[in-house]
């Protein structure tokens, strides 16, 4: 009875100094190894991890949704990329091609984009975007299937960018060339260049004094002073 007693108080004095060990019993620390490494793989399945939010895995983009990309922030700063509006998706059809002006025209490109996206919205995602192509290409290729029809239009589209308009292009015209040929040049407009057609700067435009000494024309100038030191000197009788 003696020792029942003393387990007793002693059991009494650890609770005393722990308070939650009588609450819950302890379990081995193998048990809690095992329970941590279910809650990690647990976590991980659902994209987590343990102490805070974890990144999902990251999603490759394809080259037809990089170039929906392109064009969706072609001339609109505050654009995201993730959706399209009409304007935009006029341009992708003509710069890529998809618009051949007998099969599909700008009048079927619009009515396409109508009906793919939704009544209270001006543009489409990219999911309502290839819908659209797919339309488009059943129209356009109408001797293959729909996969292949598909295929074909996705190939016009993938990895292409917005065509930037506006860009000065040098064309070559008879009356440029006849302008900028200086061997046709006449009067003191011929004066101003040399022989190879590059201009002779300050002296084609100002009449510079010739202090020489050779008058004007004068093909052997300066070969005066190579003779005489060329000469033999004469020996002395």
């Amino acid at each position: 009875m003696a020792d029942n007693k003393d387990n007793i108080n002693d059991f009494k004095v650890q609770t005393a100094k722990h308070p939650n060990l009588g609450s819950a019993p302890l379990r081995p620390h193998t048990e809690q190894s095992k329970d941590r490494t279910s809650k990690r793989f647990s976590s991980e399945s659902n994209g987590t991890s343990e102490g805070g939010v974890g990144s999902s895995t990251p999603v490759e983009v394809t080259a037809l949704e990089e170039s929906f990309r392109r064009f969706a922030i072609h001339g609109d700063t505050r654009a995201t990329g993730k959706e399209l509006h009409g304007k935009n998706w006029s341009k992708l059809c003509k710069d890529c091609g998809v618009i051949d002006g007998k099969n599909i025209t700008l009048t079927d490109v619009d009515i396409v984009f109508s009906k793919v996206k939704k009544k209270s919205c001006r543009t489409i995602t990219f999911d309502e975007f290839k819908v659209a192509l797919g339309e488009l290409a059943r129209k356009k290729y109408k001797d293959k299937s729909g996969e292949e029809a598909e295929a074909e239009v996705f190939k016009l589209i993938e990895g292409k960018s917005p065509i930037i308009a506006g860009v000065t292009r040098a064309v070559a015209s008879p009356t440029v060339s006849r302008l900028t040929d200086t061997t046709k040049f006449t009067g003191s407009h011929k004066e101003r260049f040399d022989d190879t057609g590059r201009g002779k700067g300050k002296a084609g435009r100002v009449d510079i004094v010739d202090t020489s000494g050779y008058v004007s024309g004068y093909k052997h100038q300066g070969s005066y002073e190579k003779k005489v030191t060329k000469s033999p000197i004469a020996k002395p009788m």
